[in-house]
């Protein structure tokens, strides 16, 4: 009943035919302090999805150009260095020295600095920043496959280009690890065979869409799982593995990247985008649109699906420092708060559901099923 995608915690680290894993042990845990009367936030976020992937190309409008940057699905932060490196390029040959970004995500932030790094200006216009863009409320996971095209309708050469993409982004995520304020850092990550509640799951779950996993592909940098032995971990539970992973810190990141945009001489002007006539008006004649949900009402695009993804935070707890997947249940001790996220039993949770509104029973519910988490 577990999602594949965490059930792999990511598929690179299960090359379990080249590399057998081997019991092991686990450093001392502090237990969470996992009550649902400590939930002090909901965050909901709704993740851009296209059956083709992500929506990276230029297009010419009137006198300007339009450099599309959106629709990574679950995958936003994880591939948004390696994207924005993607469209970059395609603006290179239109020797623009003033350039616009609209959006102020995760991908509107790298698209700029990565702009800024090739020698142009730039300005990014946004009607909301950091803590109140979508991409806020992400698990902070480096989850570069998730939900991030169909099998069925994934364009030749997709494997190739999301691979490009992926090494780009970890090569520079691992950069920001060490920083002041840990934006970016590694994090050890069980994964427990348990099965879900089916109290937990949806009556009218939709069928499993049927996406895309390359992980495998990145086999050679990404590390490895383990298993376990049963002394070796606190979880209520006989088959344990344990793998480190990369985790965003989404409060320091954000600050970080729009600290380092600023300080290369960028800057923010607040602006709202309702049609491309909007757009239009922007003085600069090669504009980057990093709207993600928001492209779909801007710019016409029927083909992006909503995938609902709700996160229940706790309070941060000093000294735990660690993620772990249980009943189908993903938590997080990150710096900024422990998040507790619903994975269900495949892709279809949240699919196709623009609801934004937080369900405060169901996360209450969820934090409950992991009373008995620890032995």
């Amino acid at each position: 009943m577990e999602r594949r995608r965490l059930l792999q915690l990511g598929a690179a680290g299960l090359l379990t035919a080249a590399f057998p894993v081997r019991a092991g042990t686990s450093p001392q845990l502090t237990p969470l302090r996992l009550l649902p009367s400590e939930l002090f936030r909901i965050t909901v976020c709704l993740r851009p999805f296209r059956a083709n992937g992500p929506r990276i190309e230029a297009e010419k409008r009137g006198r300007k150009t339009i450099v599309h940057n959106y629709g990574h699905g679950g995958s936003g932060w994880s591939l948004s260095w390696g994207a924005a490196e993607e469209v970059v390029r395609l603006a290179l040959p239109l020797k623009a020295s003033k350039v616009a970004v609209i959006g102020a995500g995760a991908i509107g932030l790298t698209t700029a600095l990565t702009a800024q790094r090739a020698g142009m200006a730039v300005t990014i216009y946004a009607k909301e920043r950091y803590p109140f863009v979508r991409s806020g409320g992400a698990t902070g996971s480096w989850t570069p496959d998730s939900r991030i095209a169909l099998e069925s309708a994934a364009p030749p050469g997709f494997a190739e280009s999301w691979e490009r993409m992926a090494r780009r982004s970890w090569t520079m995520h691992n950069a920001f690890v060490g920083l002041p304020g840990a934006p970016v850092e590694w994090m050890d990550k069980y994964r427990t065979r348990t099965a879900m509640d089916p109290a937990l799951i949806p009556a009218d779950l939709p069928p499993d869409p049927g996406c895309v996993y390359l992980a495998d592909r990145l086999g050679d940098i990404v590390p490895h799982s383990r298993a376990l032995a049963r002394e070796a971990h606190p979880f209520n539970a006989e088959e344990v593995y344990c793998k480190p992973d990369m985790s965003f810190n989404i409060a320091a990141y954000a600050h970080q990247l729009e600290q380092d945009f600023l300080t290369a001489g960028g800057r923010f002007v607040p602006a709202a985008f309702e049609t491309p006539d909007d757009v239009a008006r922007l003085k600069e004649r090669v504009v980057f649109n990093c709207t993600g949900y928001g492209a779909k009402a801007l710019w016409g695009d029927a083909s992006i699906v909503p995938v609902r993804g709700q996160i229940a935070w706790l309070p941060p707890q000093e000294g735990a420092h660690y993620g772990f997947l249980y009943k189908g249940i993903m938590v997080m001790a990150r710096r900024d708060g422990i998040v507790v996220q619903q994975v269900g039993p495949h892709d279809g949770l949240g699919w196709n559901d623009a609801n934004e509104a937080p369900d405060y029973d169901h996360a209450r519910l969820t934090i409950a099923q992991l009373g008995d988490v620890y032995r």
